[in-house]
């Protein structure tokens, strides 16, 4: 697989881009293209070339002249900056010259982009940011994550269909259990959005076990797990408050009772299990389902270790195809969809 890494983007860049790069390259066969500012991103290389054999590693440097920074407008940088690291990682996707590319800017830049240049699945009405979270068993796939805080009910419907896929064929999960955020168990319970929906991903094939409240949503009662861009959100940043307060109050715990720390040693490996399921560096980035390509987007602080770990997560959603089975899945549906683009 060949991979386009938006090099500039993100508060670490270039230094963790291009660290993330040299580790997912001397782990895999992928070949990266470092996408940015040629002699910043080549300085940045030749600090690696006496620790590992920059020869032997499938990184290749393409120019982009112009940033787009983390507080820019979206759309209008991505417009104005054609020439940018990150506009560049899109359009080498949509000639045919990268296979996915990764960003940690601008996440919604990232999606503008996206949206520009690789264009929407034929019949996908939103496209929806999906993320794991981390549950009692493992972790769920939420989708939408905040890219449509307004959301119709079909749009529910194409993120229960899009996430269902990305669940089973990239993150390898046989028939998803597809869950609908709302405030009660029972079908009657919901607002508008939420009834509507309900109803709809209902008539599917898709695994669904019915509406989810907050709590279940950690108890690993749903694989997948979908709300409007709003509430995805707000469940994403809780937990990570929530993950945060937890390991500081275990630290204030230690320092309280001094004689706990003699019990450290057995704590360790168990903290340290729960550092790693909240950690957005283990899960990388999160896919943008619903676009004419593969695009991965990253949280803006991300170390070199989540670099890497997109880059991968990237290429496995390529090799998987996951574009094909999401049009696949969507013309299957499209009686749904083409009634709420009327309705729009």
């Amino acid at each position: 697989m060949i991979i386009a890494l938006d090099a500039m983007g993100g508060d670490n860049a270039p230094v963790s881009t291009v660290h993330g790069a040299v580790l997912a390259a001397r782990e895999s066969k992928h070949k990266i293209l470092l996408v940015g500012q040629e002699k910043v991103l080549s300085e940045e290389l030749l600090k690696y070339h006496k620790r590992y054999d920059l020869t032997s590693l499938n990184i290749e440097i393409v120019n982009a002249t112009e940033v787009i920074g983390m507080g820019e407008h979206p759309a209008k940088a991505v417009r104005q900056k054609k020439d940018s690291s990150l506009s560049v990682c899109a359009k080498l996707v949509a000639d045919g010259k990268a296979d996915a590319f990764v960003s940690m800017g601008n996440s919604g830049a990232a999606m503008a982009a996206a949206l520009f240049y690789l264009k929407r699945i034929e019949g996908v009405l939103r496209p929806a940011i999906s993320t794991t979270f981390p549950t009692i068993d493992g972790s769920c796939l939420i989708a939408d994550m905040g890219a449509n805080v307004d959301c119709e009910p079909a749009h529910l419907l194409q993120f229960a269909l899009m996430a269902s896929i990305y669940s089973e064929k990239v993150l390898g999960i046989t028939n998803p259990r597809v869950g609908l955020v709302s405030i009660g168990e029972e079908p009657s319970k919901g607002n508008k959005l939420t009834l509507a929906a309900y109803e709809l991903i209902k008539n599917t094939n898709l695994n669904f076990v019915g509406n989810l409240e907050g709590r279940d949503i950690p108890a690993s009662k749903a694989d997948v797990v979908i709300a409007d861009g709003f509430v995805g959100n707000v469940i994403l940043k809780f937990g990570e408050g929530l993950a945060e307060m937890i390991l500081k109050l275990v630290k204030k715990g230690l320092k309280k009772h001094p004689v706990a720390w003699a019990s450290l040693p057995f704590l360790w490996l168990a903290i340290k299990d729960l550092r790693t399921k909240v950690d957005y560096n283990s899960t990388g980035g999160a896919p943008l389902l619903g676009v004419n390509g593969v695009c991965v987007i990253g949280h803006g602080r991300s170390e070199s270790k989540a670099v890497k770990n997109a880059i991968f997560a990237a290429a496995n959603a390529a090799e998987h195809d996951l574009t094909h089975e999401i049009k696949a899945a969507v013309e299957k549906y499209s009686v749904n969809a083409q009634s709420e683009k009327t309705n729009e």
